[in-house]
């Protein structure tokens, strides 16, 4: 038995339910805080607590016929099970509370409504950061995911814990407030003034020479913070706005970094908590010491789980403890909440009959369905942006991930349509699949008739930009692109991990996903091409470029597994990257550990030697062999925010170098 369920029940079975204060105490109680601790978290004294606390017990105790009190609480109700009359009883308790509180899902989840559902440990670990003196939290998610419905939570917390908060929407700054760093940063000291209703003094602080950034830090550290008694917990939302201002973004995030790191040493600075909410994947080039998404917290709101449906099923009245309902319903839209929580709205409009979910579902794809309007607006958006129209048709049509421009992949992902594996997409949910694919298909503004004209200029405009003409591989401008974003999303996820294993007290690093680096040259290349022709050099850059494609899809007797990856090489995985790197030289970019990586590279030159490409040079002696050999350099690392992407490329070099000094035609690894 839950908490939650304990809780339900005592609400069910009293006539006037239970107060704010008896449900504090009964959850604290659960969780082992003292009587001392739970008065200074309610403003309660002490003494007060105790008295509510006795009659909590004494209620519990009727109610279970049997002797309840703090020390046992937890212990005697946790083993057990609900019988069949208390689920009845939380049934009805909950079908009545449905018909007076249920509410249209529009918005955030107001922070008193019972339909607020939590994503453990996401709110835990939310809660425990903004307790951190000079802390820095990034919530990202796309749209209708729930971020604005947590901020209010934390919001919440906050205030219980006696700190000030402000929270700022970056969709309020008039246009003209993004016209200079100077203007953007001026208007962000101004509104957090007059939201702790402080006199704004900007004139006081502000000064030339220093420049925005100096003026802006001195404004909070003389002025703002020193006001203050307690710490400031200060949201950003709507962040993607700023970030549409390449320039403005870039010196705005360095700034953020800055305060979290002078907070270690500057005390006034350890009140300010920051909290940024956006949707976007940034496309700011900075560097990762800089950025501060890798910094603090990262929390990335994850979808519904079936039990998590179930139990919103439940607090609207309706019975789907056998879960085939909820995987129904999931089965359609996912785990998305907008759009499980739309349906339960709908079917307890109608009179909490589960028997019309199969009808909604039907009807989800037609203009008659319950998402006819949300759905729309993509369609309007989509048409407007043609270049986001055509990818998301083609993902949608596809039977496996397809692979798009990061840019375009992510901005998909930003409004929910996408899930993405590395730089590969798929629909969010079969609801997209279904519905858009008949509507973009028969939708005029995308199937134009110039729109295979408009798709070969794109490709070749792609191409162009990161493909490598000769091999067909990408080339070392997209390796760049495709490293730094694969490293930030493998620092945000491998910092989750180790943050949910501090949470949950176990070893993270089998969970961390390493990175590894395979540099690999071809000996002697360009006495080859002296003496051979360029076009028979050219012709050996191919052969060599399909051997690693090869390798990397069949790695043979290789005692390790892992997928492959590459724009140019046509497979349909999604964790390894092959580019030419520079003239003779490739690089294999893959999610695997050091050993393996090694392997691989083994498997790559002994694969390369095995095409047996003459190579003789008269008057040179020492060479490695009588047909084309390559050195390989390898590297590995797990990606966080102590290590700089820099690092891998770095020790790769190092290790191919090593191996062209010791005889090449071989590996070392770094």
């Amino acid at each position: 038995m839950t908490i939650d369920e304990v809780v339900l029940l005592l609400k069910a079975s009293q006539v006037n339910g239970l107060t704010t204060l008896q449900e504090m105490v009964l959850r604290s109680a659960w969780e082992g805080k003292t009587y001392t601790s739970i008065a200074v978290e309610a403003h309660y004294g002490e003494e007060r607590v105790r008295k509510v606390a006795a009659n909590l017990w004494q209620l519990l105790s009727n109610f279970w016929r049997e002797p309840i009190h703090k020390s046992n609480f937890r212990s005697s109700l946790e083993p057990r099970r609900l019988s069949k009359m208390h689920q009845q009883l939380i049934k009805e308790f909950n079908q009545v509370a449905t018909a007076i509180s249920l509410e249209l899902p529009c918005g955030p989840v107001s922070f008193s409504s019972r339909f607020y559902i939590s994503r453990p440990p996401v709110e835990e670990l939310a809660y425990a950061e903004i307790a951190k003196p000079g802390s820095v939290i990034c919530i990202r998610a796309s749209k209708k995911m729930g971020k604005s419905s947590l901020m209010l939570r934390m919001l919440a917390h906050a205030a219980n814990q006696g700190f000030r908060t402000v929270s700022l929407d970056f969709r309020q700054a008039d246009k003209a407030v993004f016209a200079s760093l100077d203007k953007f940063l001026r208007w962000l000291c101004a509104n957090v003034s007059r939201e702790l209703q402080l006199e704004p003094k900007l004139d006081d602080y502000w000064n030339q020479d220093m420049g925005s950034k100096v003026s802006c830090s001195m404004y909070f550290q003389n002025y703002l913070l020193p006001a203050l008694a307690s710490p400031l917990v200060l949201v950003l939302n709507e962040v993607d706005w700023v970030f549409e201002y390449s320039e403005i973004a870039g010196e705005f995030l360095l700034l953020v970094r800055s305060w979290y790191e002078q907070a270690k040493r500057v005390e006034i600075l350890q009140k300010l908590r920051l909290v940024l909410v956006f949707s976007k994947e940034i496309f700011v080039p900075l560097k990762l010491t800089q950025s501060p998404f890798h910094i603090g917290l990262a929390i990335n709101l994850p979808p519904f789980t079936t039990e998590q449906v179930q139990e919103l099923a439940q607090r609207h009245g309706l019975d789907w403890t056998d879960s085939k309902n909820a995987l129904s319903l999931m089965a359609m839209v996912g785990g998305h909440p907008y759009l499980v929580r739309l349906a339960l709205y709908h079917l307890v409009g109608k009179g909490g009959l589960e028997g019309d979910l199969h009808q909604l579902l039907q009807q989800a794809l037609t203009t008659a369905g319950i998402y006819q309007e949300y759905l729309s607006q993509y369609v309007l958006a989509l048409q407007e942006q043609p270049e986001l129209g055509d990818a998301f048709y083609e993902v949608i049509t596809a039977k496996d991930p397809v692979k798009l421009e990061l840019a375009i992949a992510y901005r998909l992902q930003s409004m929910g349509l996408v899930n993405l594996e590395g730089d590969r997409a798929y629909p969010a949910c079969e609801l997209y699949r279904l519905y858009f694919r008949d509507r973009l298909n028969n939708t005029e503004n995308f199937r134009h008739v110039r729109i295979e004209e408009l798709a070969k200029e794109n490709q070749l405009l792609r191409d162009l930009y990161s493909l490598d003409e000769l091999t067909q591989l990408a080339n070392r401008r997209y390796f760049h692109i495709y490293l730094q974003a694969e490293w930030q999303r493998l620092v945000r996820e491998n910092a989750m991990h180790t943050q949910i294993s501090e949470k949950l007290h176990f070893d993270s690093l089998c969970d961390r996903t390493p990175l590894s680096l395979i540099l690999c040259n071809i000996d002697y290349f360009k006495i080859y091409n002296k003496i051979y022709s360029y076009d028979a050099g050219d012709d050996c850059l191919r052969q060599i470029a399909n051997t690693i494609i090869n390798c990397v899809k069949h790695p043979g007797n290789n005692n390790f597994t892992y997928q492959a990856h590459s724009k140019y090489s046509r497979n349909e995985f999604s964790s390894v990257l092959v580019a030419r790197y520079s003239g003779e030289e490739f690089a294999v970019l893959i999610q695997i550990d050091a050993a393996a990586a090694v392997s691989l590279a083994e498997h790559i030159r002994e694969q390369v030697k095995a095409l047996l490409i003459k190579c003789e040079y008269p008057g040179i002696d020492g060479l490695p062999a009588n047909v084309l050999t390559v050195s390989l350099g390898v590297a590995s690392i797990i990606p966080n925010a102590e290590n700089e992407l820099n690092t891998l490329i770095s020790a790769a070099e190092q290790a191919l170098y090593q191996a062209k000094r010791k005889g090449r035609d071989r590996v070392v690894f770094s």
